[in-house]
């Protein structure tokens, strides 16, 4: 029998048409599967893309629509705090009428350490009943709460904090039931005198020479 024996050292010294056939094919299966290659990275580059953007369209729209609102609902601009400036002479005029009618200068100013207490009673009611006929003769005073003290009142939700004045253990909102402790008082009606021009209000009370 009749054995072939095949050298692998043996290489081709010369290309014929098949060898160029068999480099050809082989260059172009290679180019394809580079082509696939890049298809398939970049196919997956923008799946990523996508999905990116699909994830932050929602976001994007929950902004938009914060945005929106945003907009549409403006807090309320507080008011500006707008001062007056109180004037001095009606105080001052009202003082004077209290020196007046009542000595209540005198009375506040005096040192009463060395006096009784029946002294001070006694001076106490001079100074009462004078501050008692000033007030009555130049103002009109009303209760600001109506219900007797000591009753139960309930202040419901938008009461006036300027009227009313609230105490003890304050929890939460209104509505607010508690005790009327002091009925408050509001003035109604003011009858001051006028001034002449050129009076001093300043001088609450001035000074007496006897002759």
């Amino acid at each position: 029998m009749n054995t072939y024996a095949i050298d692998l050292s043996l290489k081709p010294t010369t290309f014929d048409l098949w060898h160029v056939c068999l480099a050809g094919t082989v260059v172009l299966l290679l180019l394809i599967l580079i082509v696939l290659l890049l298809s398939i990275v970049i196919s997956q580059v923008r799946g990523k893309k996508k999905f990116a953007v699909q994830q932050a369209e929602p976001v994007v729209k929950v902004v938009e629509k914060i945005v929106e609102v945003e907009k549409l609902v403006h807090a309320p601009t507080p008011e500006p705090v707008v001062l007056k400036e109180a004037t001095p002479d009606a105080a001052l005029q009202l003082l004077g009428l209290l020196q007046k009618e009542a000595r209540f200068i005198d009375f506040i100013k005096e040192d009463i350490t060395a006096f009784s207490d029946a002294d001070i009673g006694v001076a106490a009611r001079v100074v009462h009943e004078g501050c008692n006929k000033a007030i009555n003769e130049h103002f009109t005073l009303a209760p600001v709460r109506n219900e007797q003290e000591g009753n139960r009142v309930t202040l419901p939700e938008g009461f006036d904090a300027a009227t009313v004045r609230l105490t003890g253990n304050i929890v939460g909102t209104a509505p607010f039931t508690g005790t009327l402790v002091h009925k408050g008082w509001q003035v109604t009606g003011i009858r001051l005198p006028k001034l002449t021009s050129g009076h001093n209000a300043a001088i609450v009370a001035p000074a007496e020479v006897e002759l």
